[in-house]
C-alpha cells in the first residue's frame, strides 16, 4: 500500500466496485483512458458502495436538496477514485489533479452549482492534500443528466 491508498483507509472511505450499468445500457468507452503521463476520467455519477447508481435522482433545487447534491458530488468522487485505482493499481500513481468539469442537473433558476461540486473538490483535497489535490474546475448547470442523476463529473490527472 502507498501513502494515498493508506490515506483512503485512514479517512474510512470505501471505494465502490466497478459501476453496474442499468439493464440494456451499453457504455462503449473507457472509464479511465490512460495516455502517457495522463489519465482522462470519463464522466462519472454518484455510485452506491455496492456498485449501482446512488439515489436521489432529479434536479438539484427541485427534487434534490443542495446538501443531497453535495453528497452526490462526494459519491461521484469516490466512484472516480475507484475507477482510477482499478486502472492504475494504486492512487499513489496520481501526481496531480489537473482539470475537473462538474455538471449539476439544475432546476430552473438554481445557481449554487459551485457549492454542489465542492463535495467533490473537498474529497479530493482531503485524500490527496493541497499540492497533488489542487485542481482547476468548472461547475455548470445542465437541464438534464443521464438517468436523472443529480451530478456528473469528469477530470484529468497527471500520473507516473
Amino acid at each position: 500500500m502507498g501513502q494515498i491508498d493508506d490515506r483512503v483507509k485512514e479517512l474510512a472511505l470505501e471505494l465502490p466496485p466497478e459501476f453496474e450499468t442499468p439493464p440494456d445500457v451499453v457504455l462503449p468507452f473507457a472509464f479511465v483512458n490512460i495516455r502517457g503521463d495522463r489519465a482522462l476520467i470519463s464522466g462519472h455519477g454518484p455510485q452506491s458502495p455496492d456498485g449501482p447508481m446512488a439515489p436521489p435522482f432529479g434536479q438539484v433545487g427541485a427534487e434534490v436538496s443542495v446538501a443531497e447534491g453535495v453528497l452526490a458530488a462526494r459519491l461521484t468522487g469516490l466512484s472516480m477514485l475507484g475507477s482510477l485505482h482499478r486502472a492504475l493499481g494504486s492512487l499513489d500513481r496520481v501526481t496531480g489533479w489537473l482539470s475537473v468539469f462538474g455538471m449539476v442537473n439544475s432546476a430552473p433558476g438554481f445557481d449554487q452549482q459551485p457549492t454542489v461540486i465542492n463535495g467533490f473538490s473537498n474529497l479530493i483535497l482531503d485524500v490527496f492534500g493541497p499540492e497533488v489535490g489542487r485542481h482547476s474546475r468548472s461547475a455548470v448547470g445542465m437541464a438534464a443528466l443521464p438517468f436523472g442523476i443529480p451530478v456528473e463529473i469528469e477530470a484529468e490527472v497527471s500520473i507516473r
